[in-house]
């Protein structure tokens, strides 16, 4: 028999200070999904899945963290536009479209669904708008930038230091740790556009594009990051390099009776804090063995 009932359609937004492709990115994938997409704090979502087009399927399973209960959300995708739209399809029917509205560095995301008749339409309004404002929450933390610090002590004058890092062959063997094909093209003067590359399997160079901000021999060097480069382009507007622009990358050389403290400061987000944590410290005792060894 047709359900003649009436559907009930709920409207709920928020804003996210992030950039619109940082916003669809953690919205989308399902590394990000597992760690928002909860109410409350006495649920989680263990496990998530995402084929992201017209007729894919996804799955989150949402369950309360002492076990006592637990349900799949999933549905099949209606339409899939590019940090503008997602609507999909429940396995009962109900629909739901996610608006994405950009404007600068912010993204208004809307969420239009058809309420279950089955439960209230305040308490339906209230769990989506909680989950959404954990989207929000997690997003913002994640965005925020933040200055990560290292440094080391090497057995050898700054200008060696200093020169060692900066040579085309030393830099790739020090960098090796961040992409095994690092390299640079362009020049170190101050005011230089310079870009920090890696090739991809197919051997397309990708990485970032960036301006010397300010280089003293021996002393100090700023990088500042203008974009990115992709398949071979240079992209410097737009969502994709907005969390990125004006992010400084500093070398301080310290030289004290031949002994040389290399301190870096990064701008980064809290995304790529782990990896940078895990990577500098290695690189920094490369440009050390690098400098100590002449190796």
């Amino acid at each position: 028999m047709e359900n003649t009932s009436k559907t009930t359609s709920v409207t709920i937004s928020a804003n996210v200070q992030a950039p619109v492709a940082k916003v669809w990115q953690y919205w989308t994938e399902p590394q990000h999904i597992t760690r928002w997409n909860n109410a409350s704090d006495d649920w989680h979502t263990p496990r998530a899945e995402n084929d992201l087009q017209v007729g894919g399927t996804f799955l989150s399973r949402m369950e309360a963290k002492d076990g006592s209960m637990g349900f799949d959300f999933n549905g099949t995708y209606t339409d899939v536009q590019k940090h503008k739209r997602i609507a999909y399809a429940l396995e009962d029917g109900r629909k739901v479209e996610i608006k994405f509205e950009p404007a600068g560095n912010e993204t208004r995301v809307t969420e239009i669904f058809d309420a279950d008749p089955s439960h209230s339409v305040e308490m339906q309004q209230a769990g989506w708008q909680a989950i959404l404002d954990n989207f929000k929450n997690y997003v913002e933390a994640a965005a925020k930038p933040r200055t990560l610090h290292y440094e080391i002590s090497i057995q050898a004058p700054a200008e060696k230091v200093y020169r060692t890092m900066l040579d085309p062959e030393q830099y790739r063997a020090w960098t090796a740790v961040f992409h095994p094909t690092s390299h640079y093209k362009g020049s170190w003067e101050k005011g230089a556009k310079i870009q920090f590359l890696g090739l991809d399997e197919k051997g397309v160079a990708g990485g970032m594009v960036s301006r010397i901000k300010e280089n003293i021999p021996n002393k100090f060097i700023s990088i500042e990051h203008l974009g990115l480069v992709q398949d071979g382009n240079e992209i410097t507007s737009g969502p994709e390099v907005a969390e990125w622009a004006g992010a400084l990358e500093n070398y301080t050389f310290t030289e004290k009776q031949g002994e040389t403290v290399l301190a870096v400061d990064v701008d980064t987000n809290q995304e790529y804090e782990a990896h940078f944590s895990e990577t500098w410290p290695k690189a920094l005792q490369k440009i050390k063995a690098l400098c100590e060894t002449g190796s």
